[in-house]
């Protein structure tokens, strides 16, 4: 919920080098030898190995193996008979019941159900979520069906499991704060996952190739688009937008959602914090406590507790504001084109499972693409803050039709890639 009238001070401070993962596992021939069931258990753990943890944009088409072959070898029809942190009368998933010591729960319910232990350090669940009632806007429906369209899509790719969430899971918190009842849930509800991460419903991806560079966030636990020099020197609340964030499952994060949760409306300080931050940050525009302030508080205020496991991701577009992106797509997609004239490889028609490859392929063409404003390479998520598209109640700075133009403008820019696996011909 960044304001837009910040967007164009953006730029990264706090980046930093991806490296590339060259890790390899090869099968030997010995392996033909074995048992059965012991080669189905290497099996299954090679494939965990090829699958690369984390693509970054200039990893190789070796590294590119889709996380759905972790997701093919659990066992979903097993659960164990050994008591785990389910079984505990006193487990409250609501906001307000604190979790304690969720790590080792973690890794004792990992350690009872096996199949899951397989790849669950690089394991993402996707949530998101709109209001439980119908929209307002005659369109918003329709716009809202079509931008979970879009996760589901990239979710398939990708081999991530995806939540989406319309009911309010605690009374009082709703609007921004109704998504940290949401994390908290999926957090709990997905033990098996190391990252639960979060996506507004205004939000769509318009590289359905890319992924996360989880291994550059391997030291910190939530990740969010976000600028230092904004939060620090500034003092402003649109220092980062936590529409889009990436949230490690580990008791860190349990806390962080506490305290962060803590400034939200269902507590009786609500007003007294809307007054901190207001102090504070001298642009916030409005008086209520707002989950992004509350954040950047956390960051600004209370930094050696939180802020050296929080990673402002400011080197590509981990969500990037609509109205510096939409005017920009026509001139990626022609260049797209002409990669793929140039590129027999790129034009086989292949099948939707491996499309990661082909991803990895077209990297080495993109080299001087760049990222992030003024790049030609596709921008990773669009996010149209300020427009509203349930209750049509946009930010008066934009026309109401720019807002629908662009977003139907985006999803078909996302949605032309996943035809192209349909339409390409053999060459």
């Amino acid at each position: 919920m960044v304001s837009p009238e910040m967007a164009q001070f953006h730029t990264s401070h706090m980046a930093k080098p991806s490296v590339r993962n060259k890790a390899s596992v090869w099968l030997t021939d010995s392996l033909i030898f074995l048992s059965g069931a012991f080669f189905a258990l290497l099996l299954v753990w090679t494939f965990s190995s090829f699958s690369s943890p984390t693509p970054n944009p200039d990893f190789s088409p070796t590294q590119a193996r889709s996380n759905s072959a972790l997701n093919c070898a659990v066992n979903l029809t097993d659960d164990s008979d050994e008591s785990t942190f389910y079984d505990d009368p006193e487990l409250g998933y609501s906001i307000g019941n604190p979790v304690k010591n969720w790590d080792e729960k973690r890794r004792e319910w990992l350690k009872h159900h096996p199949s899951f232990a397989v790849g669950a350090s690089e394991r993402v669940v996707m949530v998101s979520g709109s209001q439980p009632k119908p929209c307002k806007n005659p369109i918003g429906d329709h716009l809202l069906l079509r931008f979970f369209k879009n996760k589901v899509d990239y979710c398939r790719i990708h081999g991530y499991d995806i939540f989406y969430n319309n009911a309010l899971l605690h009374p009082k918190m709703g609007s921004y704060w109704a998504k940290l009842a949401v994390v908290r849930a999926a957090m709990l509800a997905h033990p098996e996952a190391e990252w639960i991460w979060w996506v507004d419903s205004d939000a769509l991806f318009t590289d359905m190739e890319f992924k996360p560079p989880l291994h550059r966030y391997k030291d910190h636990n939530f990740i969010v688009h976000g600028w230092a020099k904004l939060i620090y020197e500034a003092k402003s609340w649109t220092g980062l937008n936590a529409g889009v964030f990436l949230i490690r499952n580990c008791q860190w994060s349990m806390d962080l959602i506490d305290v962060w949760a803590s400034m939200g409306p269902q507590t009786p300080d609500y007003n007294k914090w809307g007054q901190i931050l207001r102090s504070t940050f001298k642009d916030k525009l409005f008086p209520e406590s707002d989950d992004q302030t509350g954040l950047i508080y956390l960051i600004y205020k209370e930094g050696d507790r939180w802020a050296d496991k929080i990673y402002l991701e400011g080197e590509y577009y981990f969500e990037g504001y609509w109205h510096e992106i939409v005017g920009t797509l026509d001139n990626i997609t022609e260049r797209y084109m002409e990669i793929e004239r140039e590129d027999r490889k790129l034009r086989r028609r292949h099948a939707e499972k491996v499309s990661e490859q082909y991803g990895a392929f077209r990297e080495k063409h993109l080299k001087d693409a760049g990222n992030g404003r003024w790049s030609w390479r596709r921008p990773f998520i669009t996010h149209f803050t300020g427009c509203q598209p349930c209750s049509g109640n946009h930010n008066q700075m934009y026309l109401g039709t720019s807002c629908w133009d662009g977003m139907q403008k985006a999803l078909n820019f996302a949605d032309n890639q996943i035809e192209e696996l349909k339409e390409y011909e053999a060459t």
